[in-house]
């Protein structure tokens, strides 16, 4: 019994009357959303700085860097558009 009048009297103490509890849920909610910010906005960044590029669009890459000639790049862009169609 006098321990529960100890607790009781010293209950502010250990948070139970005050007002501190709603702090630490908030501070791990907050953490979690921001984290999901966080690596879903890095995830789009990465999306949008490769994008995924059409068969022509390489095709033209490789001529622009003189990988390919011209009559390399007229035969293999007649034959992307032929598959196309």
């Amino acid at each position: 019994m006098e321990s529960a009048i100890l607790l009781a009297s010293h209950s502010h103490e250990f948070g139970a009357a005050g007002g501190w509890w709603p702090i630490f849920p908030l501070l791990w909610f907050a953490l979690i959303v921001g984290g999901f910010l966080f690596f879903g906005s890095r995830m789009r960044q990465g999306v949008q700085q490769r994008p995924i590029l059409s068969g022509e669009a390489v095709l033209a890459e490789r001529y622009a860097r003189g990988e390919v000639t011209e009559e390399e790049y007229r035969d293999r862009l007649a034959v992307l558009r032929q598959r196309r169609q």
